[in-house]
Parts: C-alpha cells; structure tokens; sequence
C-alpha cells in the first residue's frame, strides 16, 4: 500500500476518502494550526478533553473534515460550520451540494466526501464512514447479542474460534458506516439490520422493510489501513471509482494512496 505521489485531488471523481493521523499533532505547532481551523465552540470542546491522546484525535478529525471539504469547494478550511440533525450527523452550513462524513479511533482519522454529479444528485450526500483498530476486534465479539441480528450471529458463531473477531469486526464497522449514512445512529433497531456473508467473498445486506424501504439502494466497500478496518456506506449512484488520499499532518500536502483493488457489494 504505498502512496503515489504528485497527485491533485481536485479532479472528476466524485467519492473521495482522506486519512489523517492525530499522532502527528504530538507537535505543538501542528496542533494549533489544526485547533485554528475551529470555530469556538469545537475549540472549547478540544480544550475540555482530559488526556492530550483524546484532544488530539478530536483536532484532527474535524480539521481533516475541513480540509477534505475545501478540496471539493472554493469555501477555505477555517471558513466552515456545521450543524447536527437530532441523531448528531453533520451537514455544511450553508448547505453547499456535499456530502460528508467522518469517524476516527485514536491513531487515525478519517473523512468522507461525496460531490454530486449529473447521475447521482442529491443522492450521493447519503453516506456514511466508520474506521476500527484491528486490536480491538476480539472486545467486538462478546458484544455480538446486542449488536449483531440472529442471522449474523449464527454465522459468527458457526466459525472457528480464531476467525470470529475479524468477522465481528467487519460486521461492526459495516452496521456503523450503514447507520452513519442514514442519519440516524443507534436509533435504527440493529437486529432488524444483516450483512450476510455467502460464498468466499460475496456479502448480503438484509434490512428490515419498516427500517428501509428502498435497502436495494445502497453500497458497501471494507478494506484495511494503518492497522485499522474502514468501511463505507454510499448510495448505489455514488459507488464506483473512489479515492484515497492521505494528509501528514493533516494541513499537509495530499498524497494519494493506491490500496485495492476495491470491491463494491452486494453486485
């Protein structure tokens, strides 16, 4: 997975991915210019965080959304502001045609940009990201009754031992890129929701009808970084082509990543 450089992100394609790292605001330097990109009330909430680790994950979440946005849009990354739907999604104010969406763990960060184009329309703002460290599956799996619908865990449990947190983990992060895309969180009824794995690579998503009544709509993508599994969430008119760029720190220059060959499910 190594990193293509020279590449500009202002280009066609209309689904982009960035990663930063809050590790890299271990600089002071960096994590002021990060903090400057923040309104007040987000700068606040930045210097309300106990330990620095915490701090720093929330910088650089929220100036990655910034500048991931400002690549797709004239508006500079300081010039931002957001506001949330009663579930606590984020949308741009005022509303500028994107879509966005962002998750992060304590060593990564990552943002989700969607530009609309002639064939998807409004549709493409539906998306939805969530990135996990790959060490935290085996606490996944004891969590599986609550989280997890009867059809996954039968097939979670019907696997060897040694393979059930990676399952568990994809699972996870599926559901929550699912339910990020929705606007809705953990207000949708997660047993009413599947991904079913059929064959080697195939995976199936299942929904209830009174949750979703146009489940045929969407598409899924899963894949690993930096020690991490990410999952997307994308209106079937968004899916195809996507690209990763990576920002170190996250005010740096981007540089985009080759990682695939990516698949789009179900087909």
């Amino acid at each position: 997975m190594e990193p293509e450089a020279g590449q500009n992100p202002r280009g066609s394609c209309a689904l982009r991915l960035w990663v930063a790292y809050p590790g890299d605001l271990s600089d002071p330097a960096i994590e002021a210019a990060c903090a400057a990109l923040l309104d007040d009330a987000e700068r606040a909430r930045a210097a309300r965080f106990r330990f620095d680790r915490h701090r720093r994950e929330y910088l650089a979440t929220h100036a990655l959304a910034r500048v991931a946005l400002s690549h797709a849009h004239s508006l500079p990354p300081d010039a931002w502001r957001f506001t949330v739907n009663e579930y606590g999604k984020p949308s741009p104010v005022p509303e500028c045609g994107l879509g966005f969406n962002q998750s992060n763990s304590l060593e990564l960060a990552v943002c989700l940009v969607a530009q609309p184009g002639a064939q998807s329309g409004s549709a493409a703002r539906d998306i939805g990201v969530d990135v996990e460290s790959l060490a935290r599956a085996e606490e996944i799996v004891p969590l599986a009754a609550r989280v997890f619908s009867a059809d996954e865990r039968a097939q979670l449990n019907a696997l060897p031992i040694a393979e059930r947190p990676d399952r568990a983990l994809t699972l996870w992060t599926l559901k929550e890129a699912y339910i990020k895309a929705r606007g809705m969180g953990l207000s949708l009824p997660l047993e009413g929701i599947s991904f079913l794995f059929e064959g080697v690579d195939a995976i199936r998503f299942r929904v209830a009808r009174d949750i979703d009544e146009d489940s045929g709509r969407w598409r899924f993508c899963r894949f690993d970084h930096a020690g991490h599994r990410i999952a997307l969430a994308v209106d079937a008119s968004a899916a195809g082509e996507l690209e990763i760029f990576e920002v170190r720190p996250p005010l740096g220059t981007p540089v985009r990543l080759m990682i695939g060959p990516l698949t789009w499910f179900p087909k």
